[in-house]
């Protein structure tokens, strides 16, 4: 496959043929060790290839992602610019490999990524505030991956607090809200809504979206963007989204794909029919 040029890219069918080919590089990825953090990719797909077909600006803007488990789409991002191989993508999540199935410092495709969930807000208004503070605010963003799992821990609430207060406007967030975490559905786990107006009254530009349609994933983007304060997108999403050959009820946190499964799966992608 030729690698996509996802920095100058910016057309409404690129976006779309971006997100199909990140759940393909997942599978590509998942499928020779039969389970693994698919769902995360399958969930984020459309936010990912908005973003990389859009306003990021590769070389100058910051991507945080924030839980470690969602860096198979970044790894996948990075192999359609051509900063990875589909040799070590095929390495991905084995003992020694560069691409760690939870990302760490040393991981390829993102500037911060995280062990703990709940860290990478904290982080991303760090580099926002160090952009300030040596008068280069304004001249790149920092975007992050975030998931509505981590909204149930407290260090996400004092970075948004502390970022509001500061209206740190560099800081746009993407916030997956797939309802999916190790222990069942967030919402049987703990009530985070309405998220919108939580974010809202901390000092937020805040917008829901359906997380699977781009059209209306750049146009909320695009208006975090442009806030004259930090941004954040929730995009409600489903970890089984895109990919048909799936079951219905597939444990969308850690999704088995035993080998029949997986080539049905890669089948699906590669003719282009999820």
């Amino acid at each position: 496959m030729t690698a996509l040029d996802v920095s100058t890219d910016v057309s409404q069918d690129a976006a779309v043929a971006l997100a199909r080919r990140i759940r393909l590089r997942a599978v590509q990825m998942v499928s020779p060790h039969g389970f693994g953090y698919l769902g995360q990719a399958l969930s984020c797909a459309e936010q990912m290839a908005v973003l990389h077909t859009g306003c990021f600006q590769r070389g100058v803007d910051r991507f945080v992602c924030s839980p470690g488990h969602y860096v198979i789409a970044a790894y996948a991002i990075a192999r359609e610019a051509g900063e990875l191989t589909d040799e070590q993508l095929a390495d991905y999540g084995q003992n020694g490999a560069e691409l760690e199935a939870i990302g760490t410092e040393t991981s390829p495709g993102v500037d911060l990524t995280c062990g703990s969930l709940a860290q990478g807000l904290s982080g991303a208004a760090g580099f926002a505030l160090a952009d300030r503070l040596r008068g280069q605010e304004g001249s790149r963003r920092t975007f992050v991956l975030s998931s509505d799992g981590e909204v149930q821990e407290g260090q996400t609430w004092e970075a948004a607090l502390f970022a509001g207060h500061h209206r740190l406007r560099d800081v746009v967030v993407l916030l997956d809200a797939n309802d999916s975490q190790v222990d069942g559905p967030v919402s049987s786990i703990t009530t985070i809504d309405p998220l919108v107006d939580k974010w809202a009254s901390f000092g937020w530009y805040a917008e829901e979206v359906d997380g699977h349609d781009t059209a209306a994933v750049r146009a909320a983007l695009g208006r975090a963007v442009d806030a004259d304060r930090p941004g954040v997108v929730v995009a409600r999403t489903s970890t089984v989204h895109g990919l048909n050959s799936l079951p219905a009820d597939a444990d969308g946190h850690f999704i088995k794909l035993p080998a029949d499964l997986a080539a049905r799966a890669l089948e699906e992608l590669e003719n282009g029919d999820a």
